[in-house]
């Protein structure tokens, strides 16, 4: 099998948005192989069930597998973990943004779609993957920093706090991300 690479949104957005177009084209210029799913978003649409019937298809397709790199923004890491933990995947690589679990708060229409991603064995991603790094900021303006650094205490000891990054997103000047290219 050949390396690939998933890009994966967060809540409220798409594959067009945030540093996901600029990774997109840099790992096309080293002519790898990416996808980016454009999973369902907003109230009434964004749940685990109907992002993980997309994955699926990537998963029957022998898409995501042990040769895969995922990266994911905010909501996208824990979706990520119960995922994986759930249908028994390994892959290769994970590189989360922002990630967090189990945190309500940030207002009634995120906590509605952000809530059936959150899962109590969060730890056990380490079974699924080996190699994982967590970024997040010291002043994200929607999820706090205890909750970021709690996410990624229990998936791994790669950290990466950048100071004054706020979501990691186009909001914060991260239309591109170039740490992110480390990991092609």
């Amino acid at each position: 099998m050949k390396e690939n690479y998933l890009l994966i949104h967060g809540s409220f957005s798409s594959p067009f948005s945030n540093w996901i177009p600029w990774l997109r084209k840099e790992i096309e210029s080293r002519e790898k192989t990416v996808y980016t799913p454009d999973l369902p978003s907003g109230v009434g649409y964004q749940t685990y069930e109907s992002w993980s019937k997309i994955m699926k298809c990537y998963v029957d397709t022998n898409i995501l597998n042990e040769d895969t790199v995922i990266y994911a923004h905010s909501i996208a890491p824990v979706f990520v973990c119960k995922f994986l933990v759930e249908n028994k995947i390994k892959v290769k690589r994970c590189v989360f943004v922002c990630g967090f679990n189990n945190y309500l708060g940030i207002n009634e229409e995120y906590d509605a779609v952000n809530e059936s991603m959150y899962f109590e064995n969060l730890s056990d991603v380490k079974n699924h993957c080996d190699d994982i790094t967590c970024y997040y900021s010291d002043n994200d303006p929607y999820v706090k920093y205890n909750v970021e650094k709690e996410f990624a205490d229990a998936v791994t000891t790669k950290q990466v706090v950048i100071p004054g990054g706020g979501h990691l997103n186009s909001e914060s000047g991260y239309q591109e991300f170039q740490e992110l290219l480390k990991y092609l």
